[in-house]
């Protein structure tokens, strides 16, 4: 019995059980009460929830979001008004669904979740409007993707609390005025820029989420290690924080791994050296960076020199789509300060080239992007650091000799 979506502050408590013993009511795999799929999925289900805070309090990390929802929420409660509409926005992994769960549990009202992509038409929204109560939350991730008919009918229904529904058509046509009780709603999207200037207008909160600080994540991690019954050494969780790319999700999947090979090779114990061998395992380095990661800076490095290069070429050499590179690989790379974009292309910085083990200086450039006179000067050819080729030399780049 996998769990349900909640859609009441008190839904939480059905599942106290279930929870605790990881396995449904018979307390095994494939009992009375259940096939094997559902008791095991069902306890998958369980065991990622549980690492989900329920209340806005026991949630570590963006302290400045915390603190001025706290005031809208306090505020809202001692007026006995509805909670204005409220839009969270960041990468990947960093609580927009957390936040977005936890505050109708503070609030004491009712939730219904939905996702911008199931949203085609109009019609596809109406019942979540209808069936909202008096000061409900009505949650849509992934807000950016609904459709801009649905966009323009959302419209009324967040500023009057009204949905006009038109019935009939041509001069038979009449429009249906339907009130709708006071609601919430929160968004959620990583893609803040592709929501439209006036529906974002109507969010009265607009909080953008960022990266967590590493002690931020090491305390995820030993706070989830604990409702996942391991043991844990202080300098592990550390170390899985190191390399978690400031993102909450992904520290709780390197922990999830690290519990799995302590399991099987440690007897249950996650020491640091555990820890190390079990993330090394995997393919994580200390930065964070994971094989594809490395693979993109080699070939950047190996094949190009360094950059600049296009991502379309590095796309074609790995072998992979572009679309992978610029949403998956490239923004950690970025903000990692070991990859630039350039009005050329891409290029390896001096911290990039310095991970590979490269050593920096040896591109005449003092970066990457430089060219090395041993690998584009011809046989028997030299290099003058200050006059450059020699009269005789050519140089050989992108295909093509050029004679200084």
């Amino acid at each position: 019995m996998a769990r349900k979506p909640i859609f009441s502050a008190d839904d939480s408590g059905e599942n106290d059980d279930f929870e605790r013993d990881g396995l449904g009511s018979s307390g095994a795999l494939g009992g009375d009460s259940g096939d094997y799929c559902d008791s095991f999925y069902g306890a998958q289900a369980d065991d990622d929830a549980a690492l989900r805070p329920t209340r806005i309090n026991d949630m570590v990390g963006q302290r400045d979001v915390y603190e001025r929802l706290q005031i809208a929420i306090q505020a809202s409660k001692k007026r006995g008004e509805t909670l204005g509409h409220i839009l969270f926005d960041g990468p990947p992994g960093l609580g927009k669904t957390t936040f977005a769960t936890c505050i109708p549990r503070e609030l004491g009202v009712e939730m219904q979740i939905a996702n911008g992509a199931t949203m085609r038409a109009p019609k596809d929204v109406i019942p979540y409007l209808t069936n909202a109560t008096e000061g409900s939350v009505l949650f849509i991730d992934e807000i950016h993707r609904l459709q801009k008919s649905v966009e323009e009918f959302l419209y009324p229904a967040m500023e009057d609390f009204r949905v006009d529904v038109v019935m009939g058509e041509g001069v038979n046509a009449r429009t249906l005025n339907i009130p709708l009780k006071p609601f919430t709603l929160i968004g959620a999207t990583t893609r803040s820029g592709l929501i439209s200037a006036p529906m974002r207008d109507r969010f009265q909160m607009h909080e953008h989420l960022d990266f967590y600080a590493v002690d931020e994540l090491a305390e995820i991690a030993r706070r989830n290690a604990a409702k996942l019954r391991m043991k844990i050494d202080d300098a592990a969780a550390l170390e899985i924080a190191l390399r978690s790319r400031g993102t909450p999700r992904l520290a709780n999947n390197r922990l999830r791994w690290v519990r799995d090979f302590a399991d099987a090779k440690a007897d249950g114990v996650v020491s640091l050296a555990v820890a190390q061998d079990a993330l090394r395992m995997q393919g994580i380095d200390e930065l964070g960076l994971d094989s594809r990661d490395r693979r993109y800076l080699e070939v950047v490095m190996r094949v190009f020199n360094g950059g600049p290069v296009g991502v379309e070429a590095v796309a074609a050499t790995m072998n992979v789509a572009t679309d992978s590179l610029v949403d998956e690989v490239e923004p950690f790379l970025l903000r990692s300060e070991l990859l630039v974009r350039t009005p050329r292309g891409r290029k390896l910085t001096r911290k990039g080239l310095a991970h590979l083990g490269v050593d920096p200086d040896f591109f005449n450039n003092g970066d990457a992007g430089g060219f090395d006179s041993r690998i584009f000067c011809q046989s028997g050819e030299t290099f003058d650091g200050e006059n450059g080729f020699n009269e005789d030399a050519t140089l050989l780049r992108r295909g093509k000799k050029t004679r200084k």
